[in-house]
C-alpha cells in the first residue's frame, strides 16, 4: 500500500541530541579529547573575563567558540557565516559545539570579535599544548626524535594590492589633504608604476613594495612556483607517530625556515632536558653550514638530508652513516601529511584572514585539529603506552 505524503510534527520531543549521533561516529572520541583539553585550560579561559561577582552580561562560552572553530576545520566550512547557517539545522554540529536544539546560533561577527581576545591570551596555543599533553599522557610522543619542515601559505591579498610604498604614502597624503590637482607634467613611467597591478618593465621587491590590504604578506616564490603574496608555516613533528609537536607562522623570507627550526628545537631541547639525545630530521633545504653548526652547538644530531649538488654537504659523513639517520629520513615523510591535511581539509591553502597574528592562530588551530584526527586513529589501533 502506498504511503501518504503527509507531515505531522510532534508537539513534544523527548529525545536528546546525543541520541542522534551514532555511537561509532568518528567525532565522538575527538570531542572527548577536545573536552579534556579544554578542561586543562579552563583557568586561562576563566581569566579572560571579569569575575561573576562584578556583574554584567554573560559572554558566549569560549569553549563553545573553540569547538566551533575546530568543527569548521574538520568539515572544510569556508566561512563563519556558512558555519552558523549549517549549525542552525545540523544536529551533529550542535552536539559537538554544545548547543541544545532550542539554542539560537550566533551571528558570524562573534568569531571576528572574539578572535582578537583569543590571540591576546594565547588561548589557541594553550589548546594546542593541551592536546599535545594528552598525546604525551598516552605515550604517543618520543620526546627526542623530531623532524622539521616549512610550507607556503597563500595570503588573502591580490597582486593589485601590491603597490610601491612611496605611492601608498602619497595616496594617503593626497586623501588627507584633499588635493586633486592635475599632475599631467609628471613622469609617465612613474604613473604607470603607481597603477595597481601594473608591473611591466619593473623589478618588484618586498623592500619597495607592500600590499595595501595585507601588510604582513610577502611576495615569495619557491622552486618552480610563481611569485605570490604568501606567509610561511613551520611545523615540528615527533617521529614516533608524526604528531605535530610545535608550529608557528612567519613572514615568507629566505632564512625564515632555518630561524623557525632553531627556535622550535630550542623549545624541544628545553622540554626534554640536558640528558636527552635529540635528533632533527629535515630535507636538503636545511643543509646549510650555519644551520648544521647551530644544531651541533645545541648538542642536536643533524639528521638533515645531504645536499651534494654543486657543493659538499655540511652534514658530517659520520652522522649520515648511522642507522638513526636513515630512520629519521624515513620518518621525515610523516611531516608532509600534516601539510597536505591542512591544505586539503583545512583552510591553509589560502587563508581568509589578514595579519600575521591571525594567520598564526589559524595555522596552530589547524595543526591541533590534525593532531586530534591522528590521535583518534592511534587510540583505536594503538592502546595507551604502545
Amino acid at each position: 500500500m502506498r504511503g501518504a505524503d503527509t507531515f505531522t510534527e510532534s508537539l513534544f520531543n523527548v529525545r536528546r541530541l546525543d541520541d542522534f549521533v551514532p555511537q561509532n561516529h568518528p567525532l565522538r572520541p575527538v570531542r572527548q579529547m577536545v573536552n579534556e583539553a579544554l578542561k586543562r585550560i579552563e583557568p586561562l579561559l576563566s581569566s579572560m573575563y571579569a569575575a561573576d561577582i562584578k556583574g554584567g552580561r554573560p559572554s558566549i562560552a569560549q569553549e563553545k567558540l573553540l569547538r566551533a572553530m575546530l568543527l569548521q576545520i574538520f568539515y572544510s566550512v569556508r566561512s563563519e557565516r556558512l558555519l552558523m547557517e549549517q549549525t542552525q539545522y545540523n544536529l551533529l554540529f550542535r552536539w559537538f559545539i554544545g548547543l541544545s536544539m532550542d539554542d539560537s546560533v550566533w551571528v558570524p561577527t562573534v568569531f571576528t570579535k572574539n578572535r582578537e581576545c583569543l590571540i591576546s591570551h594565547d588561548a589557541v596555543i594553550e589548546l594546542f599544548n593541551a592536546v599535545l599533553a594528552i598525546a604525551e599522557q598516552n605515550q604517543w610522543l618520543s620526546g627526542e626524535h623530531f623532524s622539521v619542515d616549512g610550507t607556503l601559505i597563500g595570503a588573502w591579498a591580490g597582486h593589485k594590492s601590491f603597490q610601491l610604498k612611496s605611492a601608498k604614502a602619497d595616496n594617503e597624503e593626497s586623501e588627507d589633504s584633499g588635493d586633486g590637482s592635475d599632475d599631467s607634467d609628471g613622469d609617465k613611467d612613474h604613473k604607470q608604476a603607481q597603477e595597481p597591478g601594473n608591473f611591466k618593465g619593473q623589478t618588484r621587491s618586498n623592500d619597495t613594495y607592500e600590499s595595501t590590504t595585507n601588510a604582513d604578506a610577502r611576495l615569495y616564490r619557491k622552486g618552480n612556483t610563481a611569485s605570490e603574496l604568501r606567509f610561511m608555516g613551520h611545523t615540528f613533528s615527533d617521529n614516533r607517530h608524526g604528531l605535530i609537536a610545535n608550529t608557528r607562522v612567519s613572514a615568507a623570507e629566505g632564512h625564515a625556515e632555518h630561524e623557525a627550526a632553531k627556535a622550535m628545537i630550542a623549545d624541544a631541547k628545553s622540554a626534554a632536558g640536558d640528558q636527552a639525545q635529540i635528533t632533527l630530521g629535515a630535507d636538503k633545504g636545511y643543509d646549510a653550514k650555519e644551520f648544521i653548526e647551530a644544531l651541533i652547538q645545541m648538542d642536536v644530531a643533524p639528521h638533515v638530508a645531504q645536499n651534494t649538488s654543486g657543493s659538499s654537504s655540511a652534514v658530517p659523513d659520520s652522522v649520515a652513516a648511522t642507522v638513526g639517520y636513515a630512520i629519521s629520513q624515513q620518518k621525515h615523510k610523516l611531516i608532509e601529511q600534516g601539510f597536505g591535511w591542512g591544505k586539503l581539509i583545512g583552510p591553509m591553502r589560502q587563508v581568509m584572514v589578514r595579519g600575521l597574528d591571525k594567520v598564526d592562530q589559524l595555522f596552530v588551530l589547524t595543526m591541533a585539529a590534525y593532531n586530534l584526527t591522528r590521535m583518534r586513529t592511534l587510540g583505536q589501533i594503538r592502546p595507551q603506552g604502545t
